[in-house]
């Protein structure tokens, strides 16, 4: 069996991963993600939501909780087992959490799709939970499997909605703090102005700024972001 494709241990669920952190979620899915994660809960999640609007950060928040509450989670992101994922899924019924995060990945991929299908009745009949990522829903993603399309209709869906101006500021606010990090209001809004509206995108380049200040020093403000970006943003 192919082994499930899994990130670095001291890398497996980042700190800043949790369902506590995620800011913009809709009302009450916290807490119902937290449950299905802890075992509280018998549902099944389908989270949807545009790129950027925090699925992975999700995906990754169910599994620490999950292991936090002494349970066994596995996480496979889809875009790195398309073509064999009836070998990555073998036997993970048995885990009491599984993440397939990226549907979008197989849609259209006949053998992958009847593999999720086949995984899904018997992850159903093992008792395990099981939560779906993917940018579209079931009935717009692609899926030439009707039978898969009917079961992730079954799931519990969550929808994320990608943060305004003023949710993205509370994400860089937070982060900050989190870390320790000095920024002022001026700058954030000064980031928020010279970047694109991808959150991930905006954690990077924060991440960046963090190790940068850490290096020179210095404070984040306006005019250190001026210098060090005139150097060239890191590349995500």
């Amino acid at each position: 069996m192919s082994a499930v494709p899994q990130l670095p241990l001291a890398l497996h669920y980042p700190q800043d991963e949790r369902l506590e952190t995620f800011i913009g979620a809709p009302d009450g899915a916290l807490a119902q993600l937290r449950a299905i994660a802890v075992g509280a809960s018998p549902d099944w999640v389908y989270l949807e939501g545009a790129a950027g609007t925090g699925k992975t950060h999700q995906a990754l928040a169910m599994c620490s909780n999950a292991e936090q509450a002494g349970r066994t989670p596995t996480y496979v992101p889809l875009s790195a087992v398309v073509g064999r994922v009836r070998a990555v899924l073998e036997g993970l019924e048995q885990r009491d959490l599984v993440v397939l995060d990226g549907l979008d990945a197989v849609a259209g991929g006949r053998e992958d799709e009847v593999a999720l299908f086949d995984f899904h009745n018997r992850a159903r009949a093992a008792g395990t939970a099981v939560m779906y990522t993917a940018q579209a829903s079931p009935a717009e993603l692609g899926l030439v499997l009707p039978d898969l399309r009917s079961r992730l209709g079954q799931c519990v869906r969550v929808v994320l909605q990608a943060l305004d101006e003023e949710g993205r500021a509370a994400v860089l606010r937070d982060r900050a703090l989190r870390r320790g990090l000095a920024i002022d209001e001026a700058s954030i809004e000064w980031l928020l102005s010279h970047s694109g509206r991808e959150l991930g995108g905006l954690i990077t380049l924060m991440d960046w700024l963090d190790r940068e200040s850490l290096a020179a020093k210095r404070r984040i403000t306006v005019p250190f972001l001026r210098q060090v970006l005139e150097d060239g943003r890191p590349r995500y």
